[in-house]
Parts: structure tokens; C-alpha cells; sequence
């Protein structure tokens, strides 16, 4: 970066920060623990090789999913996000029951109250 301080990564990497480095407009100086998780999951290397392979309007996009990524592995290093999503799906469906179970009552709840209302009997005058 022309000037200033080092990004996140030249930082942790203790390289010289270059004018078009991949990763300085992604990972500012002031948030290392952004880069550093990365790091440690993806390692500098492949996480520049992705970059590198994704279009610079979609980068950014990328960035936050790796990091996304790499703060569910550390969290559930054998399922990652993969084991959240899988969570949600099965609240997802229990969700989906419970609400047809709702319809379900609702539906039976005016079918007895229509029963038990009044026959009107119609008289000719």
C-alpha cells in the first residue's frame, strides 16, 4: 500500500507491503485477527491463489466467505459451515411441522365452530 501502514497480511506474513498486493484492500491494518484466521485455516498461499482465480468485482465477496469458512472450521474443524447450514435445515423443518400442525388446529378450531352455530330456519311468510 502506497504510503501507509502494511496490511493485515504483510503484517502478519512481515513482508513489505506492495502497491498492487492482492490482499491489502481486503484486509486493513487494523483488523489482523480478519487475515490471521485465514491464515491459519488456508494458509497465504491458497488464499492468494483463490483470489487470484476469482474476478476483482467478486473479491471482496470471496474474502468474506473464507472467513466466513475459516471461523466455522475453527469452531467445528470436521464440518466447518457445512455443519451450521445442516443445523438451520433441520430448524428449517421442524419450523415447517410445527406450523402445519398450527394450520392443521386452526383449520379444526372453525370447522367446530361452524358446526356448533345456530341453523337458521328459514320461514315463509
Amino acid at each position: 500500500m502506497a504510503g501507509s501502514s502494511p496490511c493485515a497480511s504483510c503484517k502478519l506474513l512481515r513482508r513489505r507491503c506492495a502497491q498492487d498486493c492482492i490482499f491489502a484492500p481486503y484486509f486493513p491494518s487494523d483488523d489482523p485477527h480478519r487475515f490471521a484466521i485465514l491464515h491459519k485455516v488456508f494458509g497465504a498461499k491458497n488464499v492468494r491463489k483463490m483470489l487470484q482465480e476469482v474476478p476483482v468485482a467478486q473479491r471482496a465477496d470471496a474474502v468474506s466467505s473464507l472467513v466466513y469458512e475459516a471461523n466455522a472450521r475453527v469452531r467445528d474443524p470436521v464440518y466447518g459451515c457445512v455443519g451450521a447450514i445442516s443445523y438451520l435445515q433441520n430448524q428449517v423443518s421442524q419450523l415447517q411441522m410445527q406450523l402445519a400442525v398450527a394450520h392443521t388446529q386452526i383449520l379444526c378450531i372453525k370447522m367446530q365452530q361452524q358446526s356448533a352455530l345456530p341453523v337458521q330456519i328459514q320461514q315463509d311468510d
